[in-house]
C-alpha cells in the first residue's frame, strides 16, 4: 500500500534565503576543509556558479513537494539522503534504518558508512535513486544541485529540502523533518535541548568587543574565513571573530605576514592533524606572536550535525582561557 500524503504550507517549513556560494562544492560533501579542497577551489565554484535558482521557483517546487506523512502502520519509509548532515539528522530521529542511500561522505554514525552511495560534490546519481524507489529525499537547498531536486520532484518522488543559514535554523530544520516522518517528539526534543545549549553558550561568551582570532584549515595555501563564513558564524557564539573579518570573499588565502601583523588573540586549527604537528608551523614566529593554538575537528565544524553543539562548547571555552 502506498502512504498517503497531506500538503502542508511551506510557510511553516522553510525560509528560502540560501546563498549558493556558501561553502565549496566538495566541502558540502566531505564536510572536512583537507588540503586539495582549497587547492581545487577554482573548479569547485565554476561547478556551482551555474546552478542558481530563483526562490519563487524554489517556493512554489515545496508547495508540491513537501508533504506530511501519515499512516505509520504501513511498511517502513524509504528514505535516501543527499547531504552528510542529513544522515546524521535522519539517525538522529532513529531513521536510520530507513535509509535506503546517502551521499559521499556519509560517515557518521558508522552505520551509515554500509549504505550505498547515490550522490556526491557533482551531483545526484538520478537513475540509482530512482532504482531504490524512496518515498522521501532529503535535500539541501544550496548544497545539492536545483535542477536535480527538481528532477527528482518532477518524477513525483517526494522532496524534504533542508535550508540552513543560521546555527540555530539546524534545530528549525530537524523539527520540519520530524513533522514529515512521524517523529515529531523527538524531533521537538533533540531541537529543544540544542537551542537551549546553544543560547546558554551565546549568553556565557557574549562580549561587547568580539575578540580577534585565526581560524584556518591548512597552511599550504594559508587558508583563512571571512565574514559570511560559516565557522565565523561559529566564532560569534563564543564572543569572537576572524581577523579577516573584512576579507571581500569567505574563504580567503591569506599571507603569514598579514596573520602576524593582525596579532590575533588565539589561533583556532579546524585540523585533524596533532596539536605538536600544527604547532611546528607556528614555532619559528613564536617571538612575534604567542596567541596559543586551539584544535577543533573540522568534520564537526564545516557540518550542520547536532555533534556541532559539544564541539562549540570545546572551542569557546578554549577561546575564552586563551585570549
Amino acid at each position: 500500500m502506498r502512504y498517503q500524503y497531506k500538503t502542508i504550507s511551506t510557510n511553516n517549513y522553510i525560509d528560502l534565503k540560501c546563498d549558493v556560494f556558501h561553502m565549496l562544492a566538495r566541502a558540502l560533501f566531505r564536510s572536512s576543509l583537507h588540503l586539495h579542497v582549497y587547492q581545487a577551489i577554482a573548479l569547485a565554484l565554476l561547478s556551482l556558479a551555474f546552478l542558481s535558482f530563483p526562490q519563487s521557483s524554489l517556493a512554489a517546487s515545496n508547495n508540491e513537494t513537501l508533504r506530511e506523512i501519515k499512516e505509520p502502520d504501513h511498511p517502513p519509509l524509504k528514505i535516501v539522503s543527499l547531504a552528510p548532515h542529513l544522515t546524521e539528522w535522519a539517525f538522529s530521529l532513529g531513521l536510520g534504518g530507513n535509509l535506503v542511500g546517502v551521499s559521499d561522505y556519509s560517515d557518521y554514525p558508522k552505520q551509515a558508512r554500509s549504505i550505498e552511495r547515490v550522490a556526491d560534490f557533482q551531483g545526484a546519481d538520478i537513475s540509482a535513486i530512482v532504482s531504490l524507489q524512496p518515498d522521501l529525499i532529503l535535500a539541501w537547498d544550496g548544497g545539492n544541485k536545483p535542477q536535480d531536486i527538481h528532477k527528482l520532484s518532477s518524477m513525483g518522488i517526494k522532496v524534504f529540502r533542508s535550508h540552513i543559514e543560521s546555527i540555530a535554523d539546524i534545530a528549525h530544520e530537524i523539527k520540519k523533518l520530524g513533522a514529515i516522518t512521524g517523529t515529531e517528539e523527538k524531533a521537538m526534543k533533540l531541537s529543544d535541548d540544542f537551542i537551549a545549549t546553544l543560547n546558554a553558550l551565546e549568553g556565557e561568551y557574549a562580549q561587547e568587543t568580539l575578540k580577534p582570532v585565526f581560524y584556518y584549515s591548512w597552511t599550504t595555501p594559508l587558508m583563512s574565513i571571512g565574514p559570511n563564513a560559516w565557522a565565523n558564524k561559529l566564532l560569534h557564539v563564543c564572543g569572537a571573530r576572524s581577523i579577516f573579518e573584512d576579507s571581500p570573499v569567505d574563504y580567503p588565502q591569506v599571507g603569514l605576514k598579514e596573520v602576524l601583523t593582525r596579532q590575533p588573540q588565539v589561533l583556532i586549527a579546524a585540523s585533524k592533524h596533532s596539536p605538536m604537528e600544527l604547532e611546528a608551523y607556528w614555532s619559528e614566529h613564536r617571538s612575534f606572536l604567542t596567541a596559543p593554538l586551539i584544535v577543533v575537528n573540522p568534520d564537526i565544524t564545516s557540518r550542520f550535525s547536532l555533534r556541532l553543539i559539544n564541539e562549540l562548547k570545546v572551542m569557546c571555552e578554549g577561546i575564552k582561557q586563551g585570549a
